[in-house]
C-alpha cells in the first residue's frame, strides 16, 4: 500500500527544521531514519499532512564525551552506536541495546532520537536511557529544554514532546568508578519484538556494596518502566542470593504486562525475574574486567 499524499520538506539547516515544525504544529511528523514512520505510512495508520525530513542535517549524530557526561546526538545511528569504542568502554549496556535492534537494515538505518520519539512500548532505548539516567535535550524554535528520561514517556506511543520540538541529544551521566551495566532481551525470534526487556546499571565497591544502580524495564507496560522499588532494594546492600530474588520480586510486582500473542502476562513477570538476575550477573562479571556478551538471552 502507498502512503496518503503529504507535502515533503527536506530543511537543510536544524533551525530551518525547527521553523517548519513552528509553522505545521500538529499537521507535521517528523522523519529521521524513517524505520517506524515508514511502515506506518504505507499502512495508513499514520497520515501526516506534512513530512519534515532531517535525517541529513549535519552535526546530530555524534558521539563524544563532554562536561562529565556522554553525549549522543538524536541521529546517531543504531550500528554506529553498538561500534562505538567510546560506548562499549563507558556504558555497554547502550552497545548491547544498539546490536540487538531488528534487523541490519534497521540498526543501519535507524536513529536513537528517532526511537525514543516513537516510544514504542516494546522498544529497547527506552529501558536503558531510564537506567542511566539520561537526559533529553530537546529544541524548538522558542528554546531548549532538558527532559529527564524518567518524565519522558506518557503512553503508549506518547512523549513529553510538544508538536513543535525536536529530540537533539541524549545525555548520559558519566559512569562512576567500577560502574558497568547490561541489556537482556527475549523475542521470539530475531529481530522481533521484545517479549520483555531488562537494562541494568551498577557500581559496586570494593567491600561488594552496591553503590550505583539504574533499572530499567521494557515491553512490560503502556511505557518503559523504572524499577524504583527494586534498585532501592540494592542500593547501599551487599548483592547477595536473598537480596537479588527480592529486587527480582521487586521488579516484577513494578512490571504492568499484559497477556498477548507473545505470553501470558504472567510469564512476562517470570521473564522480568530472570532476566534482571541474569543482567545483574552479567554486570558484576563485567566490572571484574570479563568479557561477557549480552543484548539477547
Amino acid at each position: 500500500m502507498f502512503p496518503a499524499r503529504f507535502d515533503y520538506f527536506r530543511p537543510q539547516t536544524l533551525e530551518e527544521a525547527l521553523g517548519l515544525l513552528q509553522e505545521h504544529q500538529g499537521e507535521a511528523k517528523v522523519l529521521a531514519g524513517g524505520m517506524s514512520l515508514i511502515p506506518l505510512m504505507k499502512l495508513r495508520v499514520a497520515k501526516p499532512a506534512r513530512l519534515i525530513d532531517i535525517g541529513r542535517l549535519s552535526g546530530l549524530d555524534g558521539i563524544e564525551a563532554r562536561d562529565g557526561e556522554l553525549a549522543i546526538g538524536a541521529l546517531a545511528r543504531h550500528a554506529p552506536l553498538e561500534e562505538s569504542p567510546l560506548v562499549r568502554e563507558a556504558v555497554p549496556l547502550m552497545a548491547d541495546a544498539a546490536g540487538v535492534i531488528g534487523d541490519t537494515q534497521v540498526r543501519n538505518w535507524g536513529t536513537i532520537g528517532g526511537a525514543l520519539a516513537e516510544a514504542d512500548p516494546a522498544g529497547d532505548w527506552g529501558p536503558v536511557v531510564l537506567a542511566l539516567n539520561a537526559r533529553l535535550r530537546c529544541l524548538s524554535a522558542r528554546g531548549e529544554r532538558f527532559i529527564a528520561a524518567r518524565e519522558f514517556f506518557r503512553d503508549a506511543y506518547a512523549t513529553a514532546l510538544a508538536s513543535d520540538e525536536l529530540v537533539t541529544q541524549v545525555l548520559v551521566p558519566g559512569p562512576g568508578p567500577g560502574a558497568t551495566g547490561a541489556y537482556l532481551k527475549l523475542e521470539r525470534k530475531a529481530g522481533d519484538f521484545a517479549i520483555a526487556g531488562v537494562a541494568v546499571q551498577l557500581a559496586v565497591d570494593e567491600q561488594g556494596v552496591c553503590r550505583e544502580i539504574g533499572i530499567g524495564l521494557g515491553a512490560v507496560g503502556l511505557t518503559p518502566i523504572k524499577a524504583v522499588q527494586a534498585e532501592a532494594i540494592l542500593r547501599g546492600q551487599r548483592l547477595s542470593e536473598a537480596t537479588l530474588a527480592d529486587a527480582a520480586e521487586a521488579a516484577a510486582r513494578e512490571a504492568e504486562p499484559v497477556s498477548d500473542i507473545r505470553g501470558s502476562a504472567a510469564f512476562k513477570r517470570d521473564l522480568v525475574r530472570a532476566l534482571l538476575r541474569r543482567a545483574i550477573e552479567i554486570a558484576l562479571r563485567r566490572s571484574r574486567g570479563e568479557q561477557v556478551e549480552a543484548g539477547h538471552v
